[in-house]
C-alpha cells in the first residue's frame, strides 16, 4: 500500500473515532479498527464470522466487550 494512501486512511480513522466517541486516542481507534473490520465481515460473510465465533470463543467475548466499550463511547458523546 502507498504510504501517502495509509497516512489518509490513519488520518480518516482517526476522524472517524473522534466523532463516533470523543476522543482518538490510541486505544479508541484501535477498539473502533477492530470494531468496524469485524462488523463488516460479521455483515458481509456470517458464516466466516460464526465460524471464527466457534474456533475463538474467548475472542469472541473480548469482540463483545469492544463492541460494548465503543457503543458506550459513542452513547456519551452524543449526549454533550
Amino acid at each position: 500500500m502507498d504510504q501517502s494512501l495509509k497516512e489518509q486512511i490513519d488520518g480518516l480513522l482517526e476522524k472517524y473515532t473522534e466523532l463516533l466517541v470523543g476522543e482518538a486516542s490510541a486505544e479508541n481507534m484501535e477498539k473502533v479498527k477492530t470494531w468496524v473490520l469485524y462488523n463488516h465481515i460479521a455483515k458481509s460473510m456470517p458464516p466466516l464470522a460464526k465460524h471464527w465465533n466457534a474456533e475463538y470463543p474467548a475472542a469472541k467475548e473480548q469482540i463483545k466487550n469492544v463492541i460494548a466499550d465503543v457503543k458506550e463511547m459513542n452513547e456519551k458523546n452524543r449526549q454533550k
